[in-house]
């Protein structure tokens, strides 16, 4: 075979290609991925005997997320809500790739789903190939995007992509780059999308491989083979009229012709010159212009030297030797032919180069004009934004004026209304003098007073309240407590006046009891309540023996009788404005009183319209948390004012909690029987589950955010509470023989509180454990008697242990 049949020979395919192909297309869930798979459909669905697996990494699952939002490890969760966990991320995987799928079921191209678990996408790409030995794999890249993670995982898949697997890296919808594997590696694989022409790949002397691109190149590879022939017939014409000996000149032809070769064989492959030089041939080549003129006139300067070196050999040669000399110059004729040719493919080549560089010059035209669009537009927007911004000075402008004129407004309401309430202060003691009778309550001097309290000594006061302090005193031989204000100016405030006005007109067995006062220094002297406030005893303050449900039910019984008689008074309502547990005192008997009416106020009844709620219109007082929401928004008060606090306190009896968001806590519970359970206070006995929850709805009806919702004191929520109060009646009398205040001597002399362990002591007490253990630690000396101690030992008290356990037995 002769030399340039070698060249156009190609090597025989590796294997015959299967009856049925399987394409991979890997996708990552994302909207682009639809490009990927038309793409796929349209490269290789029309090949019949196709089938596609949709290939998806989903990244390794290390932890599970609980509902408050926060991960677990996986080693710390059981094997099975792992299993479950994965299996529900593995479906919504899954779910993910259907819509592509429905693309492959549509065109009647049977399709697999594969999703897989790993951390490195290409490794495990690469991993599925060769496990299924793929030899077509599709996968997706963003385009113009060349510092973003997604070309290096593209560039990494394609590393570790076997030999017999082509990789094809779709964009838009259109082909990017491929990296063929062995059994395309005679095809000639140009990007869909881009307009410039590969770069040949050829093999280094030591194996490795380097790309070398044809415009780099300064004269083009036809060119340089044409100068090597010139070179060879130039020598050889110069051999001949040197040397008249024909065997000379067919060395010297030899020879030359031999380097020519060689040096058309240096661009070729080692491996496979056959096919390296079709692909060469093949290989598109970038030049410029001048390039062109270049080879044109070395092509021309090369055939007229090859032609006279032909002429002079034919003239010159002997006789002998002229069958060799034509067998050469064939030779060479062939060889200038064959490089005439591609000569003329490169010529093809640089004409669609020169005309992609034109289209990329009119795309870069249309760019800087799109540009000057955007410029244009972003000058508009400066306009428009100065426009916006002027115009919101003018708003702020308007909004300034309009402030302005409400401040304004605002002061001259307040002026009218400070008018109004001194003409109704006016008209109210115009009143009091024509027809309002004197006070009813024992005066007592102040001399009395100071003497009762030891001169206000801290070791006699049990509380202080906002206006005043109290204190524990004996006032003619009776007990009592003592409120007294705080500084002199405000002795004779309102709420002073107020108080001593309506508890000296009214008596209730539920209201505290007023014994007398001495107005001149602002004091007042209260029946004394053993057991404090309700409030005291709900949160257990000085670890104090918490209230039966039974016991609860009574107050709240007597705390509803004590409004409804507030607000039926004679002539005017009284609405206490101010009903909170701490403002509810519990006798030596745990008899609620309510006290604290400084706050309350009268409203005017009108005689003719008594079916309706009468509503008065004042200032709001109070605590927040018990507070009408309706009286904090409009300033009206009536008696469903005091309706709304008595269920925020009906609901702390129940659940003994604070009452900040109580309401909604508690509805939340209602939902589920067992969440209502939970609410309840456990500390209080075993709560009766059906009237229980009986109580908590007329609770949450008492708390509705409009007062017209709220149900009536008197008709609704009295007898609601009598027929729970006699429900407690009977629970109470089934355990009145077990006592709920313990023994004394169940008490540690130390902490003042139940023993859990009880110990006998060197001196003969009997402490807690814990407690008499502390005690030690920086005491040599008896608790008790102050005396010193032989030793330290305790001894146990089981006989008490046992007496304390079966007591706690019986309260529960």
């Amino acid at each position: 075979m002769s030399r340039s049949m070698e060249y156009l020979a190609l090597p025989p395919p590796l294997h015959s290609p299967p009856s049925f192909h399987t394409v991979f297309v890997a996708l990552s869930g994302s909207r682009k991925s639809k490009y990927v798979v038309t793409w796929a459909l349209e490269k290789f669905g029309p090949e019949g005997n196709v089938g596609f697996k949709l290939l998806h990494i989903h990244p390794r699952i290390t932890c599970v997320p609980t509902p408050m939002g926060n991960t677990i490890p996986i080693s710390e969760v059981r094997e099975d809500v792992v299993i479950a966990y994965r299996q529900e991320i593995l479906c919504q995987s899954e779910l993910v790739l259907t819509p592509f799928k429905k693309m492959f079921e549509k065109r009647k191209v049977a399709v697999e789903v594969v999703v897989i678990e790993s951390n490195n996408v290409a490794a495990a790409i690469a991993e599925e190939v060769i496990r299924n030995s793929t030899e077509r794999l599709v996968i997706g890249s963003s385009s113009r995007r060349f510092f973003s993670r997604r070309v290096d995982l593209c560039s990494a898949i394609s590393a570790l992509m076997p030999n017999f697997c082509t990789v094809y890296v779709v964009s838009k919808g259109k082909l990017s780059s491929v990296r063929p594997g062995y059994l395309d590696a005679n095809a000639s694989i140009r990007d869909d999308t881009s307009s410039s022409s590969s770069r040949p790949i050829s093999e280094s002397t030591d194996g490795t491989s380097s790309a070398r691109d044809s415009s780099s190149s300064s004269i083009p590879l036809p060119v340089r083979r044409l100068q090597h022939l010139t070179t060879a017939a130039r020598q050889a014409s110069a051999q001949m009229e040197t040397n008249s000996v024909g065997s000379e000149v067919t060395m010297c032809m030899s020879m030359d012709v031999s380097r020519t070769n060689k040096s058309s064989m240096d661009t070729k492959s080692p491996s496979t010159p056959g096919l390296r030089d079709n692909e060469e041939r093949k290989k598109p080549m970038s030049s410029s212009s001048s390039n062109l003129e270049y080879g044109n006139a070395t092509h021309s300067r090369s055939s007229q030297q090859a032609s006279s070196m032909c002429d002079n050999i034919s003239e010159q040669s002997y006789t002998s030797n002229q069958v060799n000399l034509s067998f050469e110059v064939d030779k060479l004729k062939a060889e200038l032919r064959h490089i005439q040719e591609m000569y003329t493919v490169a010529q093809t080549e640089i004409f669609d180069a020169s005309r992609t560089l034109g289209e990329l010059n009119q795309r870069r035209l249309e760019e800087a004009r799109k540009l000057e669009e955007i410029k244009l537009k972003e000058y508009e927007a400066q306009e428009l934004a100065e426009k916006e911004k002027q115009n919101f000075e003018k708003a702020k402008r308007d909004v300034e004026s309009m402030r302005e004129k409400v401040e304004k407004e605002i002061a001259q309401r307040r002026e009218a209304e400070r008018k109004a309430t001194r003409d109704a202060q006016e008209k109210e003691k115009l009143e009091g003098t024509l027809g309002t009778p004197q006070l009813q309550y024992q005066h007592f001097t102040w001399e009395e007073i100071v003497a009762a309290t030891s001169s206000f000594s801290d070791e006699m006061k049990i509380g202080m309240g906002a206006c005043g302090a109290v204190y524990k005193c004996n006032m003619h031989h009776t007990t009592a407590a003592v409120k007294v204000l705080h500084s002199p100016e405000s002795r004779l405030s309102k709420e002073f006046q107020q108080e001593l006005e309506i508890l000296s007109k009214i008596r209730h067995p539920h209201l505290v009891l007023l014994l007398g006062a001495c107005p001149e220094q602002g004091a007042l002297v209260y029946e004394y309540m053993e057991n404090g406030n309700l409030e005291d005893r709900l949160f257990q303050v000085n670890n104090t023996p918490p209230l039966p449900w039974f016991e609860r039910v009574r107050i709240a019984w007597e705390v509803a009788s004590a409004l409804v008689f507030l607000h039926k008074s004679k002539p005017k309502p009284i609405i206490h404005r101010d009903l909170k547990p701490a403002n509810i005192l519990l006798d030596h008997n745990f008899v609620s009183k309510v006290g604290d009416v400084g706050l309350s106020t009268m409203v005017q009844v009108d005689h003719l319209s008594t079916k309706y709620t009468i509503y008065k219109q004042t200032s709001p007082v109070g605590t927040i948390s018990y507070m009408d929401p309706e009286y904090q928004r409009t300033g009206m008060i009536s008696s469903k004012s005091d309706v709304y606090s008595f269920g925020i306190i009906l609901l702390q009896l129940l659940t003994a909690k604070p009452p900040m968001a109580l309401t909604h806590f508690v509805e939340s519970a209602m939902d589920t029987n067992d969440g209502f359970l939970k609410i309840l206070d456990r500390k209080a006995g075993n709560w009766p589950v059906e009237e229980t929850r009986e109580l908590t709805a007329l609770a949450l009806c008492c708390t509705e955010l409009r007062a017209k919702d709220r149900p009536d004191l008197r008709d609704q929520v009295l007898p609601a509470l009598e027929s729970m109060k006699r429900v407690a009646e009977k629970a109470r009398h089934s355990i009145s023989e077990v006592p709920t205040q313990p023994p004394t001597h169940f008490l540690c002399p130390l902490l003042k509180d139940v023993m859990n362990e009880p110990c006998v002591a060197a001196d003969g007490y009997t402490y807690d454990r814990h407690a008499i253990e502390k005690w030690f630690e920086g005491h040599n000396t008896s608790p008790m008697t102050d005396s010193p101690l032989n030793n330290k030992d305790l001894l146990p008290n089981y006989t008490l242990y046992t007496a304390i356990m079966e007591w706690r037995c019986r309260l529960k």
